[in-house]
């Protein structure tokens, strides 16, 4: 078993890396009241295993539908609901059981439920094991935009198993090598050489390699929140193509691209824009294509989006200060930066040439 601390003061937990669900802290599993949160993909895998985990004989469940289009505010109320028909006190416990929806949802219930009861997060896809379901950010989706709506609420732990990435689809697998690429182009070349010498036992998901690929990530982001837990610097950085990606996912329909997909794309974009300013190599775009690809990523915008279809969404991100778009930009390689002085005009010239 790997551990890696969040340290955020008594908001500090533990994110327990294993290939078996085990090790929650023994306070947890006496809690007197459980929810476990998951979808019906996830449920009849482990749902028995993780209830299991709890002394209480009567530990309840609610089922969400499973994918993006259900991250909404109505599935939100449906879990408010249940909660409370259930008569769950302030002492209770949530447990998100599935992918980076469920977490997410059950972290915003977390968060306004009687002003706040403690959560557990047992992420069940690459995505959310090695980004969503560590450093607290939770929400529902919009219409008009991704994660619009949501809290900073920080889990009392993350156990993460890495054996449950044996039932997941490849699609979805590929889809997490998206977030864990951003971390080597965010800050680390060495990570960035160690995933292109180490891809085929990635694909092959070989049991020792995954386990040190996952904590590598979980160690960056779990460092980069802790010194930055709300966002106001640094930890800007993990969206790196975030502002493309959010943009294609709300154009195309919640769930109709993977949200580790679009962010592929849209770090493409970044590295484009950044080879325009001089910042980043052509032969380097090539090879951090070349790395998505290897994955089965794609690189290419959805062939009927043009940038004026993006505008209206990158305008209302979260990262626009002041009216002004804010990017994270590849600086060089394995670099990034927060980059306020983009303008529309550049946006267009840099991808008015379509789709290469």
């Amino acid at each position: 078993m790997q551990k890696v601390e969040v340290q955020l003061g008594e908001r500090s937990y533990s994110i327990c890396i294993d290939n078996k669900f085990a090790s929650l802290n023994a306070e947890l599993t006496a809690a007197r009241q459980v929810v476990v949160i998951s979808n019906p993909t996830v449920a009849p895998l482990y749902l028995q295993q993780v209830m299991a985990l709890f002394r209480l004989a009567d530990v309840k469940h609610f089922l969400l539908p499973d994918g993006e289009a259900y991250k909404t505010l109505t599935s939100f109320e449906q879990v408010l609901s249940f909660l409370l028909e259930q008569k769950m006190s302030r002492d209770m416990l949530l447990v998100a059981l599935g992918g980076g929806v469920i977490g997410d949802l059950t972290g915003f219930v977390a968060a306004c439920y009687q002003r706040g009861v403690s959560f557990v997060q047992i992420p069940t896809t690459l995505l959310s094991q090695v980004d969503s379901s560590v450093g607290g950010k939770t929400a529902v989706n919009h219409p008009l935009g991704k994660n619009m709506i949501g809290a900073f609420k920080q889990p009392a732990q993350v156990i993460i198993n890495t054996a449950v990435l044996r039932t997941l689809a490849p699609r979805e697998f590929a889809a997490g090598m998206a977030e864990v690429i951003k971390y080597a182009l965010i800050a680390d070349e060495e990570f960035f050489n160690w995933l292109w010498q180490n891809q085929q036992h990635i694909q092959a998901q070989d049991p020792a390699v995954l386990a040190q690929m996952i904590r590598h990530c979980c160690q960056m982001k779990a460092d980069i929140v802790s010194r930055d837990e709300t966002e106001q610097g640094d930890r800007a950085l993990l969206n790196l193509g975030h502002t493309f990606g959010h943009a294609i996912e709300a154009w195309l329909g919640y769930g109709n691209w993977l949200h580790g997909e679009a962010v592929a794309v849209g770090m493409v974009m970044a590295a484009r824009l950044a080879v325009a300013r001089g910042q980043l190599l052509p032969s380097q775009l090539e090879q951090i294509k070349q790395l998505l690809q290897a994955f089965a990523l794609p690189v290419m915008p959805p062939p009927a989006m043009t940038i004026a279809d993006f505008m209206p969404f990158m305008k209302t991100d979260k990262k626009v200060k002041n009216g002004t778009m804010r990017f994270i930009l590849p600086t060089a390689f394995c670099r990034t930066a927060i980059v306020q002085d983009v303008s529309e005009t550049e946006l267009t010239e840099v991808f008015a040439d379509g789709h290469h």
